[in-house]
C-alpha cells in the first residue's frame, strides 16, 4: 500500500501552535494549492489543504512561516472523526507532514524583520547537491586540472592515440 503527498502552496493564514498534555507540540496550518488549470470563465481555482506537523518541525513552522509563506509539504494523508458539540459525527482529512520545507526567503513574502535577504529562515547553510537530472550546478566545486596547466602537457590531446605497450596493461 502507498499513501504519499506531495505539496507546493502558499499558508492561507498564520500556522496555530498547541502543545498537548505531555508538552508535544502540534503545529495545524492550511496551504492553498493552485490548480493545473483554468475553470469554464478563465479563473486558476486552488484547494486549501488542511496540514498537520508534529514536534520540533511544528515549532520551526510556527516560529518561520506566516500567511503567504511559500512552503513544501511531504507527508501523507490522515482521517479521523470525532464527535461534535451538536452531537453529530464529524470526519476530516488532512495531511500529516513529515517534513515541511520553507520554499522562499522569510523577506520574500513580506515579512523581513531586519534580516538579510539571505537569511533562509534561520536554517543552516545546505551542502551543495547535484541536480538528479543533470544540469549544472554552479555551487559545486569545479574539478581540478589534476596538474595539467597547458594544453601541451595533455598526453591525450592531439591524435588521439596513445602508444601503451602489452606490459602495460593489466589483464
Amino acid at each position: 500500500m502507498m499513501n504519499r503527498v506531495v505539496l507546493v502552496g502558499r499558508l492561507t493564514k498564520d500556522p496555530e501552535l498547541r502543545y498537548t498534555p505531555s508538552g508535544v507540540a502540534v503545529a495545524t496550518f492550511t496551504l492553498a494549492c493552485n490548480r493545473p488549470f483554468s475553470n469554464q470563465q478563465g479563473e486558476r481555482e486552488a484547494d486549501f489543504i488542511n496540514c498537520v506537523v508534529w514536534r520540533k518541525a511544528a515549532e520551526n513552522v510556527a516560529n518561520f512561516l506566516k500567511k503567504g509563506s511559500l512552503a513544501g509539504v511531504d507527508g501523507r494523508i490522515q482521517t479521523r472523526n470525532y464527535e461534535g458539540q451538536d452531537g453529530r459525527r464529524v470526519y476530516v482529512t488532512e495531511v500529516l507532514a513529515e517534513s515541511v520545507q520553507f520554499l522562499e526567503p522569510k523577506s520574500a513574502s513580506g515579512g523581513n524583520s531586519g534580516r538579510n535577504n539571505n537569511d533562509f529562515y534561520g536554517a543552516p547553510p545546505r551542502e551543495p547537491q547535484g541536480d538528479p537530472y543533470g544540469g549544472g550546478n554552479q555551487n559545486q566545486r569545479q574539478p581540478s586540472n589534476q596538474g595539467f596547466t597547458r594544453v601541451d602537457d595533455d598526453p591525450f590531446a592531439g591524435s588521439g592515440q596513445i602508444d601503451i605497450s602489452d606490459d602495460d596493461l593489466p589483464f
